[in-house]
């Protein structure tokens, strides 16, 4: 069903399966960990790049809300989150903590999500 917002945006959510939902949650997981973390070590540039990631990970679950774009945002979406485990293990290798490791989980769950959806809209 279309609901429209007073701005003119409608959200788009009944073409979204559980799958898709899934992946809203678990970017919504992340992007909140990320917002916690960028208002955590602002105004540093390790926060500010804690504040990107918030705005690519809501923004990607916005866009897929709207219905603008899916299948484009399933493809930008994994190498992005991608790159954010792989700056995450240069930058805290060997020292990893649980909050860390619980976002990564929730990060590669993600990508398997994104990869699925992707090859389900050809």
């Amino acid at each position: 069903m279309a609901t429209q917002t007073s701005d003119g945006i409608s959200l788009r959510t009944e073409t979204l399966t559980g799958l898709h939902w899934a992946g809203v949650v678990l970017a919504a997981i992340t992007g909140v960990i990320h917002l916690w973390l960028g208002v955590s070590f602002a105004p540093s540039p390790l926060g500010i790049a804690f504040l990107v990631a918030t705005v690519g990970f809501f923004g990607g679950v916005a866009a897929v809300l709207v219905d603008y774009r899916r299948r484009l945002m399933y493809l930008l979406g994994i190498p992005f989150t991608a790159g954010q485990v792989v700056l995450w293990y240069v930058a805290n290798a060997p020292d990893f903590g649980p909050p860390g490791i619980a976002d990564k989980i929730v990060q590669v769950l993600l990508i398997a999500v994104l990869i699925v959806l992707y090859r389900q809209s050809a």
